[in-house]
């Protein structure tokens, strides 16, 4: 395709469509639904479903069980609320794309992507607001933080108000409309630059917050052998302060090791352009990347036996409701969220799930 003069001297177009960015950088959309994009959207689109659903199960077992108001789990909701806004922004991703890019505007192709970048610095900032907070909480063998709440909410609010400025600065003026040259093949409107400035970004950040990690893990290994022979601290209480760690390192590596790929090929291409083929790598990386936001759920589920039990009470909780409008019940049974005919056995058991979390279960009852 040929350009005309006025835009390869990179004067400022702004009336090109999205059609000639790909086009120019070699990237083809597809014009008809091939098995490939078939299989993205229809696999996609389900996991996304269940982003979004284990994400809020996360969130609402936070709010209703007591044993979870500390700064620490707070950060880990809001890592939640980011995972389930990335399942969000995948969502519009799906919608918007093969043979349906070709029809957004250039505000809605860079909304599009801005989701997906928000999502991602939420989440980044997010893991170094948790390393931050266990490094001064665990380098004194304590469990929780003293933070107040509304030091917790001032920062999560930082951590929102970064991520929408740094997903919106391409769509501000970073970009290739007036440099043709710099533009890239994963994404044709952004700049190399900016790719290269944001990837380093990430992957930096990703160094330093698995120092901070190994660092405290560490010294908490050291603290807990030195405190096993000496009774200054209960053992319950070292072992509760490892487990947090290890599930919070854990949570950080999957991260990791689900988005390094694509940051690594989006550095590429900032580097070398066509020359990287990181095209070709793209779609890997981003189901790979889309897999981590479902996965914390499952981290949080077989860690923490705490969060696992404030589930089965949610979800007992759902059932037992659903069985009462099912089955027509009265007011009152309907308030009780009782069966009719419970079995003697059914009711210990539910007793003694309750004594096991402390009465979460009765309190999710409650506050719905």
């Amino acid at each position: 395709m040929e350009i005309d003069s006025r835009v390869a001297r990179n004067a400022c177009d702004y009336g090109r469509n999205i059609t000639f960015f790909y086009e120019y950088v070699g990237k083809e959309i597809s014009r008809d639904w091939g098995i490939r994009e078939c299989i993205i959207v229809g696999v996609g689109l389900p996991i996304c479903l269940l982003m979004v659903l284990s994400n809020v199960m996360v969130m609402v077992a936070i709010k209703v069980n007591q044993r979870f108001h500390f700064p620490i789990y707070y950060l880990m909701a809001n890592m939640a609320a980011a995972d389930l806004f990335a399942g969000l922004a995948y969502t519009n991703l799906m919608l918007n794309t093969g043979p349906w890019t070709s029809r957004l505007t250039k505000q809605q192709w860079f909304i599009r992507n801005a989701l997906v970048d928000i999502s991602l610095t939420a989440s980044v900032a997010n893991l170094l607001a948790v390393a931050v907070e266990r490094h001064q909480t665990v380098m004194t063998m304590q469990l929780h933080n003293k933070m107040t709440n509304r030091r917790v909410v001032l920062l999560i609010v930082f951590i929102w108000i970064l991520a929408i400025v740094m997903g919106l600065v391409p769509s501000m003026g970073w970009n290739c409309q007036c440099q043709l040259s710099d533009c890239s093949t994963i994404a044709p409107l952004y700049s190399r630059k900016y790719l290269i400035f944001w990837a380093s970004l990430n992957l930096l950040t990703f160094s330093f917050m698995v120092a901070v990690y190994a660092r405290i893990l560490v010294y908490v290994r050291r603290k807990s052998r030195r405190m096993s022979r000496h009774s200054v601290y209960p053992r319950a209480h070292s072992e509760t302060v490892v487990n947090l760690m290890k599930t919070i390192s854990i949570v950080l590596g999957v991260f990791v090791l689900c988005w390094t790929p694509g940051l690594v090929t989006l550095l590429l291409d900032g580097i070398m352009g066509k020359e990287s083929h990181a095209a070709a790598y793209e779609k890997y990386c981003l189901i790979l990347a889309e897999c981590n936001s479902l996965v914390n759920p499952l981290i949080y589920t077989y860690r923490d036996k705490e969060m696992r039990r404030t589930f089965k009470c949610i979800l007992g909780f759902l059932c037992r409701r659903s069985c009462d409008h099912q089955g027509e019940s009265s007011p009152v049974e309907a308030d009780t969220l009782q069966p009719k005919s419970p079995q003697v056995e059914d009711i210990s058991e539910i007793e003694v799930e309750d004594q096991a979390t402390g009465g979460s279960c009765q309190l999710i009852e409650r506050k719905w």
